[in-house]
């Protein structure tokens, strides 16, 4: 009876499955040992650089693929995080700033060698379902953006024992929690400072949400600048979506049509602003000027193009994915020099600047 031939690794022998090659295989290729396999599959930080690109060129000639239930039983690691956004599908998916956060995320932790799972938590139930996703061991870490006090995300994560980054100054103060966020009230006061410096007289502002850090510090920025000529009539309060910003706006000119200058606390409000104030027959930047936080990419082509505060989202996704990642014990391709901050404060604060464009 003729004897049959073993396959080649990752060949197809003859009535069976494909052959899956073996992590002995891949050391018997690199001539290392398996525990050096082991050690760059896992991306553990002290390996030689050779070896790692003699273990790399064997992994790929022999399409080589982790078993990832065992890797995980044995590192008790999923290579996985989660990006929770506290808003719902339509606002995550139509928003620029999510956008440029997930980017940022996505580039850091594909880097890192691990997946991103997304998750919209707009409700008690949302959070709920996240923390006993997370409870039960889905995912090493998690990122939180767009928190809003009211859903009390943070301490439903924290309380599943997985390591926690949040985009954005929490609200609670006595929440101990690492955090990447924006000088926010700078941001505002430049902006206030701005139209001033044009001789505006009645400046007004249409605030972010006043449950989400955002919304309180660049509100509190514009009030500290304003000073004594801070007028509380001339503050109306959106939610950072384009409507909400036109229907402020409409609120702000029926009871103060004296309204000559506008910090409107994100780029979306401000492109309602903006619509608003041309339906009612006002110009800009000639009987309103107007000045955004953001620089999405749609300021720049607004019409007029949108003077606005600049701060770095796309940054803060990177860097809240790179402490992530220190937190978690994996290595950091190119740290941001920002994670410096850390080591003293917990918590990392981006600079704004402001860009002068036509309608301020």
């Amino acid at each position: 009876m003729p004897t049959s031939q073993p396959a080649a690794p990752g060949r197809r022998s003859q009535g069976a499955g494909p052959s899956r090659p073996t992590l002995e295989q891949v050391a018997l290729r690199a001539g290392v040992s398996r525990a050096t396999v082991s050690r760059v599959v896992n991306r553990a930080p002290s390996v030689d650089p050779h070896l790692v690109q003699v273990v790399t060129k064997a992994i790929e000639d022999l399409h080589y693929v982790p078993n990832q239930a065992a890797r995980s039983l044995m590192t008790r690691r999923t290579d996985t995080v989660a990006l929770i956004a506290a808003e719902s599908d339509t606002r995550v998916f139509g928003d620029p700033f999510f956008s440029a956060i997930v980017r940022g995320v996505s580039q850091e932790v594909s880097r890192a060698g691990v997946q991103l799972v997304l998750s919209m938590a707009q409700g008690p139930s949302d959070v709920h379902r996240v923390e006993t996703y997370l409870q039960a061991g889905h995912a090493d870490g998690a990122l939180l953006i767009s928190e809003h006090d009211d859903l009390e995300v943070v301490p439903h994560v924290l309380s599943s024992g997985v390591p926690l980054v949040v985009g954005g100054r929490p609200l609670r103060r006595a929440v101990d929690v690492a955090y990447v966020d924006h000088d926010n009230s700078h941001g505002a006061r430049l902006a206030a400072r701005r139209l001033r410096e044009i001789g505006r007289r009645h400046v007004g502002t249409v605030a972010g949400p006043q449950d989400m850090s955002a919304g309180v510090d660049r509100l509190r920025g514009f009030r500290e600048e304003m000073g004594s000529a801070f007028d509380p009539e001339l503050v109306e309060i959106g939610d950072f979506t384009t409507p909400s910003g036109s229907a402020a706006v409409s609120r702000l000119l029926e009871r103060r049509p004296d309204v000559d200058g506008l910090f409107v606390a994100s780029d979306m409000m401000a492109l309602g602003v903006i619509g608003a104030l041309h339906a009612a027959g006002r110009r800009v930047p000639e009987d309103v000027a107007v000045v955004g936080f953001d620089d999405a990419d749609v300021a720049a082509v607004s019409s007029p193009p949108l003077t606005t505060v600049r701060q770095r989202t796309s940054d803060q996704g990177r860097l809240m994915a790179q402490v992530l990642l220190q937190r978690l014990g994996r290595a950091v391709e190119d740290p941001m020099p920002e994670l410096d901050q850390l080591k003293d404060t917990g918590h990392v604060i981006l600079p704004v600047e402001l860009v002068l464009r036509a309608t301020a």
